[in-house]
């Protein structure tokens, strides 16, 4: 391994940690705040925060691909801060131990509330972001010469098959705005186009 390719794989160790510190904290202390007002008979921390997560993911995810189209700047915020942040497991945990208590609604309310009102936050976040669309999140053509002169070119060929959910972390969205500038929310595969 040559030293430029472990110095970015260690950058890559740190922004994620960084990101993943900021995330744990951000969810424990957050719970803490929540389980000092809400009813302990039902996981409101755990429900607050997997539907704020997925509000953040959606909104980020959005704003990151054409504000900062940088891979770490996704580590940190996606992958570190909201990995760290929300708590799937958590949330099958407490679901369980609603149903073994014999609270079958509660533990039923909670996982479907948990996914549709997930669902919903990702949704309203993707939409809040695009409303700020034409303003500060149409990346510059500096931006994309930058992210360009990074490495992050067009891809040459896509590589999500037909009805395949791409890799929303990795750099596919930043190949293409790099190579073709935003679109206004085109969420289509990248075309096969020449490498750079």
């Amino acid at each position: 391994m040559s030293e430029e390719v472990r110095v970015e794989a260690w950058g890559r160790v740190f922004v994620l940690s960084l990101g993943a510190v900021l995330g744990v904290n951000a969810r424990y202390w957050l719970g803490v705040w929540i389980n000092k007002w809400a009813s302990p008979q039902f996981p409101w921390a755990t429900f607050v925060i997997n539907v704020t997560g997925s509000f953040a993911f959606g909104f980020f995810v959005t704003v990151l691909a054409r504000w900062l189209p940088h891979p770490n700047a996704r580590l940190l915020v996606l992958t570190g801060f909201l990995g760290g942040y929300t708590t799937f497991s958590s949330f099958a945990y407490e679901s369980v131990t609603l149903w073994e208590r014999g609270e079958k609604g509660l533990a039923v309310a909670n996982m479907a509330g948990s996914v549709a009102a997930g669902f919903a936050a990702v949704a309203l976040g993707i939409g809040s972001a695009k409303l700020l669309e034409g303003k500060a999140l149409a990346p510059a053509p500096r931006e994309r010469r930058k992210a360009r002169s990074l490495g992050y070119g067009p891809s040459p060929h896509h590589p999500h098959g037909e009805g395949a959910i791409p890799d929303i972390l990795g750099a596919d969205r930043i190949d293409q705005i790099a190579s073709e500038g935003w679109r206004g929310g085109d969420e289509e595969g990248v075309e096969e186009s020449e490498a750079t």
